[in-house]
């Protein structure tokens, strides 16, 4: 590629915030819930670069022929790679395209496939753009992609405060998990965090129905404690886990838990997690994006609470690891329902890329 510097380049990074900016010259967008993807173009040569600085053309072919279309002919574009299912960004899609073989992407490809998110434009013909202010490379980004079309999208983009206030309630029944913001005055800083980021941040109360040990060895320490919350059926379904522990607490831990042990298969709500109700996630098997990672687990008699910390639900599960908060030895574990969990409505990404500055 003959372009004004080459790949791979670390991408510009953010600092988490409990609230936006106040304050003049900022800009602010939608949070999207994808791949990080930089898009290096020079003619026919398109190179999709991942967050950790690796190629992903390969798990994302769907997009190098609209990419084609879309872009100027030489130029280097950060965005997002997002796919967009039938209730919001689907980030569960995008892991299961991290897969080895070839013909498994193709079908995922066409199944479901991805879109591209621009959000700025660090190189265009022999011009390198990351010493330039932020707000002239949004105006070249704007003008770069005027004729757009979908799969590929220019990032919605305010300066209005209470706008991105407005898109950080509203925008999250569609997937997306927060709001960005950024200094117009700003030059593009690889691997720098300059950017700011605001996200979900929520509390539930969460049935503790099982454990895997430390990845140093099994009666060493525990590793992750399993989540459960109950369906209005009564079905304890496994939405997550927690990790966050010093190793002082995780060797408490395997002390602590230990009656929780005895007989706990016996009665157990996920004894046959092998043969998995539809639609309940189990906590056994293999990891269809984790490939080798040992997701072997200890159950536990259901009978503790933890009140965990959660940014977002991927359909009936956290979307990330959960944070541990405290025990809640006032709650029952029945009481540990998906009702407690605050409702979004959802939000058709069709408007959200309707939005403008």
């Amino acid at each position: 590629m003959k372009l004004p510097f080459d790949p791979p380049l670390a991408p510009m990074l953010s600092a988490a915030a409990a609230a936006l900016p106040s304050g003049e010259g900022w800009l602010f967008e939608p949070k999207w819930d994808g791949f990080r993807t930089l898009v290096f173009r020079d003619g026919d040569d398109i190179l999709l670069q991942s967050r950790d600085e690796k190629p992903m053309n390969r798990y994302f072919p769907e997009l190098v022929a609209p990419l084609a279309a879309a872009l100027p002919k030489r130029c280097v574009v950060d965005g997002e790679v997002v796919i967009a299912g039938s209730e919001g960004l689907d980030f569960e899609a995008m892991l299961l395209r991290i897969h080895p073989a070839a013909s498994r992407v193709k079908m995922l490809a066409e199944e479901t496939p991805a879109s591209f998110v621009a959000w700025d434009l660090l190189a265009i013909g022999d011009k390198d753009l990351r010493e330039t202010p932020l707000e002239q490379r949004r105006a070249r980004l704007e003008d770069a992609l005027a004729k757009a079309a979908p799969p590929i999208h220019l990032s919605p983009a305010t300066r209005d405060r209470k706008l991105a206030e407005d898109w950080f309630r509203r925008f999250e029944g569609a997937g997306l998990d927060g709001v960005m913001a950024k200094r117009l005055d700003e030059p593009y800083r690889p691997g720098e965090r300059t950017m700011i980021k605001v996200k979900h941040k929520r509390t539930a109360d969460c049935v503790v129905a099982g454990f895997r040990w430390h990845k140093i060895g099994a009666g060493t320490m525990i590793g992750s404690l399993l989540l459960g919350l109950y369906d209005d059926k009564g079905t304890l379904h496994h939405v997550g886990v927690t990790a966050s522990f010093t190793n002082v607490m995780r060797k408490k831990l395997v002390e602590e838990l230990a009656p929780l042990r005895k007989d706990a298969l016996k009665k157990h709500p996920w004894r046959d997690w092998a043969e998995a109700m539809e639609g309940q996630r189990m906590p056994g098997g293999g990891s269809r994006w984790n490939r080798g990672k040992d997701l072997s687990w200890e159950p536990l008699r259901p009978e503790r609470v933890v009140e965990v910390a959660y940014d977002h639900m991927q359909g009936t599960r956290f979307r990330h690891a959960a944070h541990f908060l405290r025990w809640r030895p006032d709650k029952k574990p029945k009481d540990c329902r998906y009702d407690q969990l605050e409702v979004t409505p959802p939000y058709e990404l069709e408007r959200i890329f309707r939005q403008g500055s």
